[in-house]
């Protein structure tokens, strides 16, 4: 039987156009910033304890870095997934960010400027013919500063080949099963990393004292389950009902997602009329990561996680490391397949290089490795992150 093409001519029509914006309704409060740490397992204290938070730099509670993605419509595919291709399903493939420095607090507003950027199509093994798509998020605060930008790539497919990925097969379907004393001895595992920001407090990770070719501490977070993904799903400020002033040019049918994936996710007038049509856990694309008839549906074997959740676990990873003094300037995560639920992340690291820049910062280079308890690669990353320089 042959492969059926990928038509992606209309991708042509978007390409370096700014897209209809989607605006926040109400500013960010606290309790936003805790609801997201907590759904990314982030346990730091510095953006959900507010005693801890006074006595920080900061002085006062603050967003992680891998905030602001929370309030746009998709996650940031929006710009890499714009266009028709008729009969199609689409994955998250990968993020690149970088960080200009302004802080997100209580009180803040968010908005993105979104512009498509390209697009290429390769034979894959997964799917055939497959699309990957990108696109630019330009996140600005209130006062117009950049804090941050994210090229965004989509990985979009035929649904031919989705179903036929799952034809016949039940491989994968049964979560693992995890031993009362196995779940101990994760709990443990877990704790090491939650121990090392502790250890932090509110010092410094100087950069004089990071030595190049040294580990990263591991970090281990799970088990995934439905219920850990619908925290993660409710954390994102554009899926509580009435939260933004919704794009009225987003059809999921008009992008090609098929029947059954193509509900009014996102629909200004359906969310008014009956708001669990539109925000994407019951009915929609998004649905796939939370029933696993629907993940089966487009290739997945169950219930499977986030990517711009992925790209939170990578942001917060380097960022817990480098203390509240430090920053992730610049990072590119490979997504290479979604958590899947009863499975484990563990993420492992290395600092590959210390220099300083161009523009007088002190530099770290460091790369990333999440895979999960079998081993299997879920996503890979390399990042520049500027440290604090111990005083003469």
């Amino acid at each position: 039987m042959s492969t059926p093409k990928l038509d992606c001519s209309d991708l042509d029509n978007y390409m370096g156009k700014s897209m209809q914006p989607a605006r926040m309704v109400d500013p960010f409060a606290n309790c936003d910033i805790r609801r997201w740490v907590q759904a990314m397992h982030y346990p730091n204290r510095l953006h959900y304890d507010t005693n801890y938070a006074m006595q920080s730099r900061h002085g006062e509670l603050i967003a992680p870095q891998s905030f602001p993605v929370t309030m746009d419509d998709g996650h940031g595919s929006a710009p890499s997934c714009i266009g028709k291709i008729p009969n199609s399903h689409m994955l998250f493939g990968g993020d690149e960010w970088w960080f200009y420095g302004p802080t997100v607090k209580g009180g803040d507003r968010i908005w993105n400027e979104r512009i498509p950027f390209d697009y290429t199509i390769k034979e894959t093994s997964f799917a055939g013919p497959t699309c990957f798509q990108r696109g630019d998020n330009f996140y600005y605060n209130q006062h117009g500063d950049l804090v941050a930008k994210q090229r965004s790539t989509s990985i979009r497919y035929g649904q031919e080949a989705g179903e036929a990925s799952q034809s016949g097969t039940t491989e994968g379907h049964e979560e693992p099963v995890w031993t009362d004393d196995e779940l101990e001895k994760l709990e443990e595992r877990k704790f090491e990393w939650i121990k090392m920001l502790h250890d932090l407090g509110h010092s410094p990770r100087y950069w004089d004292d990071v030595k190049k070719d040294t580990a990263l501490p591991e970090r281990v977070f799970g088990i995934h389950s439905i219920v850990s993904f619908t925290t993660e799903w409710r954390s994102y400020t554009f899926t509580q009902w009435g939260s933004m002033h919704r794009r009225t040019d987003l059809n999921m049918a008009e992008l090609g997602f098929v029947g059954p994936m193509a509900g009014p996710e996102q629909d200004p007038t359906e969310e008014a009329i009956n708001p669990e049509n539109t925000d994407g856990a019951y009915i929609g694309p998004s649905r796939g990561h939370l029933f696993p008839r629907w993940a089966r549906y487009i290739g997945m074997p169950r219930g499977y996680g986030y990517g711009a959740s992925m790209g939170a676990w990578i942001t917060d990873y380097f960022a817990g490391w480098a203390s509240e003094w430090g920053m992730v300037r610049h990072s590119k995560c490979n997504y290479r397949s979604p958590a899947l639920t009863g499975d484990i992340t563990i993420m492992t690291g290395n600092i590959l290089d210390k220099y300083v820049d161009e523009d007088g910062r002190h530099m770290v280079a460091v790369d990333c490795r999440m895979v999960n308890q079998l081993g299997a690669v879920l996503a890979t990353a390399t990042a520049e992150i500027e440290l604090f320089k111990r005083p003469e």
